[in-house]
């Protein structure tokens, strides 16, 4: 069971280490809390080594979280928007994950969107994309979007509403209003450049 954890933990460190050479403006603390692993783990502190992982790995759940920021368009012609907010979830808060989310104000007009990647949640929103009626269960609707898939939903009674997309099995992009209208979701539905996304790393 030991000589177990031990592998493991070598995977991890292993794992941990290769992720920091594709993060080099974020590599310091990183480096240092992978370093602080391997040391616990000679000395045969597998607890300290796992906690020190863990810290590196939110350290760069953190950074991806904040290049995500720069897939967020800018405000179209008349609208103004709130500073980019990103944000790395640990394993125990919903999954784990990391999002990035920019609100866009015109009058009463509000719309927010939010990308979000690697995080459990994708896997009910794909199925709900390989089955049109999970899609449409709810007052949803089919639609493509750049040549993406879209489950597009608005209640102009209230005028409010969403547009949902999966990329690459890896990211979902939420498009959603108040006080607004299915236009302008559209419109900053289209504003975001998913070719980009889905190049991520």
């Amino acid at each position: 069971m030991i000589k177990l954890i031990n592998i493991k933990l070598l995977i991890l460190i292993l794992t941990l280490s290769s992720m920091v050479f594709s993060q080099p403006l974020f590599a310091d603390d990183v480096t240092d809390s992978i370093n602080e692993a391997l040391d616990a783990y000679k000395e045969g502190e597998f607890s300290e080594a796992v906690d020190s992982l863990n810290y590196a790995s939110q350290l760069i759940q953190q950074k991806k979280s904040e290049n995500l920021t720069t897939f967020l368009p800018e405000p179209l012609e008349g609208w103004t928007s709130k500073k980019p907010k990103s944000n790395a979830a640990g394993a125990s808060m919903f999954g784990g994950g990391i999002t990035a989310t920019r609100q866009y104000i015109k009058g009463k007009n509000n719309i927010t969107i939010e990308i979000m990647a690697d995080s459990p949640m994708l896997q009910s929103m794909m199925m709900m994309f390989s089955n049109p009626m999970y899609a449409t269960s709810d007052g949803g609707k089919l639609e493509k979007i750049k040549r993406q898939k879209a489950i597009v939903k608005f209640d102009p009674d209230t005028a409010r509403g969403d547009i949902k997309i999966v990329i690459a099995n890896r990211f979902l992009v939420t498009v959603k209003g108040n006080k607004t209208t299915v236009e302008d979701l559209k419109a900053y539905a289209k504003a975001i450049d998913y070719k980009k996304i889905a190049a991520m790393q």
